[in-house]
């Protein structure tokens, strides 16, 4: 399976590599306040998709430190009833005697 994965990276490895370049013509990006960036094409779709996925983990940061925090609430949650029920097993292995309960 890893062999297969490996596989599979270098192909698409060579498909993106071709892409990049067939891609370096120069390209105008205009920006709204009159700015304009000059570069190969390919590298500016580099620099979208880098910025683009750098937001998209942004954006998931607040929901997975969220979900850390209950799993971690549950987890206590989950050792206390283990806990109390390795309690309840040893107050029913060890019944109190007449004597002890004088």
């Amino acid at each position: 399976m890893k062999i297969l994965s490996r596989i599979v990276a270098a192909l698409l490895f060579i498909v993106f590599f071709g892409f990049a370049l067939k891609n370096t013509d120069d390209a105008t990006l205009r920006l709204f306040p009159g700015y304009a960036v000059h570069g190969p094409l390919v590298l500016l779709l580099l620099g979208f998709f880098a910025s683009g996925a750098v937001l998209g983990v942004l954006a998931m940061t607040p929901t997975v430190f969220r979900y850390r925090r209950e799993l971690n609430r549950q987890k206590r949650s989950s050792a206390l009833v283990q806990q109390e029920a390795e309690a309840q097993q040893a107050a029913r292995a060890n019944p109190p005697r007449p004597e002890d309960i004088a």
